[in-house]
């Protein structure tokens, strides 16, 4: 009987093999609908999507592979965010573009500044090295700071998810409902992942909303405890045959989740006094300081450029604040709450600006008009740095000229190069 099965296993499949055209799906493979892609393409970030483009083009370019042990966090990491890329990808991208920076460096330091001034800058070169291995770093872990910022931001949702999915339940003990109901009324992220909850349900990847919603709660063991033990106790309610019990189980899983949550926030206030003191000397005193230091560095140093400055002053400092920064605010506890009603379908329109150019009307993302704006006023800043660069450009130019020309002809040629 088993080799009798054997072959009417091997016949069928071969011949669904045939007529499909093709390779079955692994067990472990996901389905991706277009309905899901859809879905996802709607509520995911902007942001998230140039990433995944980025990944996925640099893959295709360096296809360098990490490290066996570190492929299980980073792919972790990559499915808390829903991010279309693999581990391969996001690892070809932290080499990829440090290289690319180096080389921007190089042309700029050796080639721009060779033309201008006739000599190479060893300072854009050198910074572009450093700048090149510290995106290297920063991009080794963005997958883990894109996933420890949707859990902020899906953390901070969290009270108020409770509450929905309580309100819901005290009217009607259908927990589905209660999910689909909070998901409808929450804000991505956390949307996000309640209707991924229902989604699994309805594609039959778990056989109900119980068993989808166990799943999900294990990814927040790690991170969010008060979260995983509200939502059990909500649906303990469920199994109650008392209502005055029924109701105070609700109010229990509610109370939990305010509770732990205050607590969270106090400890949290009481250790911020030395990162903010950090971040004010880095961010206030220093800036400070330098308005008074470095005109002495200028005056008394010889070979200190107005650019040395500028990178340090305009582009180092500020980057290295908003960097100490993104690492306090990621140790927030969660629980206030933010809505961007600028996300709802019916005020997205209203992201844009609307203007009429004679009889054509058309709507413009404001971003697109500072942006143009700011290049604007930079090049007026920048236009008598210009205008110097072209001089001595042009002067070394006729200096280079004279030096081929027989003595009688330089004789002609004045100090201005005429």
């Amino acid at each position: 009987m088993a080799e009798g099965y054997d072959m009417l296993k091997e016949k069928y499949a071969s011949k669904l093999k045939k007529q499909l055209r093709g390779e079955p799906l692994e067990e472990d493979q996901p389905i991706r609908t277009r309905a899901y892609e859809e879905f996802k393409k709607e509520y995911l970030p902007k942001h998230l999507s140039w990433y995944e483009k980025a990944c996925n083009l640099s893959e295709k370019i360096l296809n360098i592979k990490p490290d066996k042990k570190k492929i299980p966090p980073l792919q972790e990491a990559i499915d808390i965010c829903h991010l279309n890329v693999t581990p391969t990808g996001a690892t070809s991208l932290s080499f990829l573009a440090p290289m690319l920076m180096i080389l921007f460096g190089i042309f700029l330091g050796g080639g721009v500044f060779m033309v201008l001034t006739g000599a190479p800058s060893m300072f854009f070169i050198m910074s572009s090295l450093l700048v090149g291995v510290v995106l290297m770093i920063s991009l080794q872990k963005m997958p883990f700071f894109l996933a420890n910022q949707w859990r902020l931001k899906a953390s901070n949702q969290m009270v108020l998810c409770v509450f929905y999915v309580v309100t819901y339940i005290r009217h009607t003990a259908n927990l589905e409902l209660a999910i689909d109901f909070a998901a409808e009324h929450l804000s991505p992220p956390l949307s996000l992942d309640l209707k991924k909850v229902v989604w699994n349900v309805e594609t039959e990847k778990f056989e109900n909303v119980r068993e989808s919603v166990e799943d999900y709660l294990n990814s927040w063991r790690k991170w969010n405890s008060e979260f995983i033990e509200s939502m059990n106790l909500i649906i303990g309610s469920l199994y109650e045959g008392d209502e005055s019990r029924r109701l105070n189980s609700l109010d229990k899983g509610l109370e939990v989740m305010l509770d732990e949550t205050y607590e969270k926030m106090l400890h949290y206030a009481h250790n911020l006094k030395s990162p903010i003191t950090m971040l004010h000397m880095l961010g206030i005193i220093l800036p400070i300081l330098g308005l008074v230091i470095l005109p002495l560095v200028v005056s008394f140093m010889e070979g200190v450029k107005w650019y040395h400055l500028f990178t340090l002053y305009n582009i180092l400092l500020p980057a290295g604040v908003f960097y100490m920064g993104k690492n306090i605010l990621a140790t927030r506890p969660t629980g206030y709450g933010e809505t961007d009603i600028s996300e709802s379908k019916h005020l997205k329109k209203f992201k844009k600006v609307d203007f009429k150019i004679g009889p054509i009307k058309t709507s413009m993302d404001p971003l697109w008009g500072s942006v143009s704006l700011f290049l604007i006023c930079m090049f007026i800043g920048f236009s008598p740095l210009l205008i110097n660069a072209v001089n001595m450009a042009s002067f070394h130019g006729v200096n280079m000229f004279t030096s081929y020309l027989p003595l009688d002809a330089e004789d002609v040629i004045d100090a201005n190069g005429r």
